[in-house]
């Protein structure tokens, strides 16, 4: 396994444990940190298939720029995540939001705010993890 291939594996890793703390967040009524950690786990995954497909990423905590430098990544996709991110456009403001939220706003979040955080994640993961993976010919670790 490459350099580049074993510290996006890394940053996968971490990032499907967070979604995991995630959701278990939500299930002990930790509606706020249900969303930051989904927020976390999605923004880690779409790094790492940045890091999978260019090497590199932005220093960068919005989602939106994420997703848009990886379709511009992708050419070949640039359609598909567009329209993921058309599709989910008020979920995934509400999930970078909670990164904000979490640090600077004392906001209350409410089971839906979590269950609107967590899909906004799992589809960005999702996405990026068969996007990335199908670059890199399955090398996905």
């Amino acid at each position: 396994m490459s350099v580049r291939a074993g510290e996006a594996s890394l940053l996968e890793r971490r990032a499907l444990a967070l979604l995991e703390e995630a959701r278990d967040a939500l299930d002990k009524g930790y509606y706020d940190v249900a969303c930051f950690l989904a927020e976390q786990a999605a923004q880690l995954y779409l790094k790492a298939a940045l890091y999978r497909v260019v090497g590199d990423y932005p220093r960068t905590h919005s989602l939106r720029r994420l997703l848009a430098i990886l379709a511009q990544a992708l050419p070949e996709h640039h359609g598909e995540l567009e329209a993921l991110a058309r599709e989910k456009r008020r979920l995934i403001v509400l999930l970078e939001d909670s990164y904000y939220t979490a640090r600077y706003t004392p906001r209350p979040y409410e089971r839906e705010d979590a269950l609107d955080c967590l899909e906004a994640a799992e589809a960005l993961v999702e996405a990026a993890k068969n996007l990335a993976g199908e670059e890199q010919g399955g090398e996905q670790g």
